[in-house]
């Protein structure tokens, strides 16, 4: 084939959801955004009260926060592109664009694997050996954790990029994906991509399958934990927390695994849509309530200051149970 044709690809088309209404794709994209938003802002909430409350300035929340920040990145990486393919019906997507879009996806995606197994670590120390959690997550040893897990991102962003820029694209240029994903780029690439697929494949499974031994590992220890806590209240409580984590959990590394352990040609294209809405979409939206909303010290902190925003805003008046008071009547 001629040297013109395999650099004749500058842009691809995103084909995904193209077969959809355009009042159901409009639909779409409202309901996209407003998860969206939801996933910015919920994320952004965590972060926030890690900073300025003394209270949750603790590993867990250390880590959490590093995660919220993460899911910040990682749903923007496609939802934002998505977005403006609903509403607009714009589809083209540069070469570099595409490649920067699945290096950042699958680079923040081995990040969040790490600091999943990295908190699933946290959670085994604190509940089944909490007198020694202190001496055991000490802030050197959290940082370090964190640290490691941008590292390994950062060799697989530098990996995804070699690998992509040895394929070279001619004929088609059509993706029938929402994204640049693994399967789509493989199959419209003209050279021959089976010695790249072997490697990327084997990368992603060593940190998927490896980040999920090390969490199914720990949270199978700490079910034999909570089987031997004395107190039935304190059994259900810590089931209840760990039952709603371990849901999330399965989203993550169920989707995951199904597309990606694997060779991705042996997933079909719709079912690599299907499952990629649940880690591009679904799962981030879910985090920051199961992982931190949802605890009384995060409501607590939550309340405190969304009450001392609205005394910075309105000092007029003090809302104090749900009634109006001048703020010279009451001192504080």
């Amino acid at each position: 084939m001629g040297a013109e044709n395999e650099t004749a690809v500058t842009e691809f088309i995103l084909e995904g959801f193209s077969g959809l209404d355009q009042r159901l794709q409009l639909f779409l994209s409202l309901l996209l955004l407003l998860i969206y938003l939801t996933t910015v802002m919920g994320n952004a909430t965590i972060i926030f009260l890690v900073c300025v409350d003394h209270r949750l300035q603790t590993p867990m929340y250390f880590f959490i926060s590093n995660l919220a920040f993460l899911e910040i990145w990682f749903t923007s990486s496609t939802s934002i592109k998505l977005l403006v393919i609903l509403s607009s019906g714009r589809r083209t997507i540069s070469l570099s664009s595409c490649f920067a879009q699945s290096c950042f996806y699958f680079a923040l995606g081995c990040i969040e694997f790490v600091l999943l197994a990295v908190m699933s670590f946290d959670r085994y120390i604190a509940i089944c050996q909490p007198l020694r959690y202190a001496a055991i997550m000490k802030p050197q040893l959290c940082i370090h954790l964190v640290a490691a897990a941008w590292v390994i991102g950062i060799t697989v962003l530098s990996y995804r990029l070699v690998l992509l820029y040895k394929l070279t694209f001619c004929g088609s240029n059509k993706i029938h994906h929402f994204f640049c994903d693994n399967s789509p780029l493989f199959t419209l690439s003209c050279s021959d991509s089976s010695l790249l697929m072997c490697p990327d494949s084997g990368l992603f499974s060593i940190v998927i399958l490896g980040s999920f031994c090390f969490t199914l590992a720990f949270y199978m220890g700490i079910l034999f934990c909570i089987l031997h806590l004395p107190a039935a209240a304190g059994r259900k409580k810590t089931f209840a927390t760990c039952s709603s984590h371990l849901t999330t959990l399965a989203i993550a590394y169920g989707s995951c695994i199904a597309l990606y352990v694997h060779s991705s040609r042996d997933v079909s294209l719709e079912t690599n849509r299907i499952v990629a809405l649940l880690n591009t979409v679904l799962y981030p939206v879910l985090n920051p309530f199961i992982y931190s909303l949802r605890n009384k010290t995060v409501i607590l902190a939550l309340n405190e200051a969304i009450a001392h925003a609205t005394a910075q805003l309105f000092p007029s008046s003090w809302c104090i149970s749900g009634q109006q008071f001048p703020s010279a009547a009451i001192i504080c």
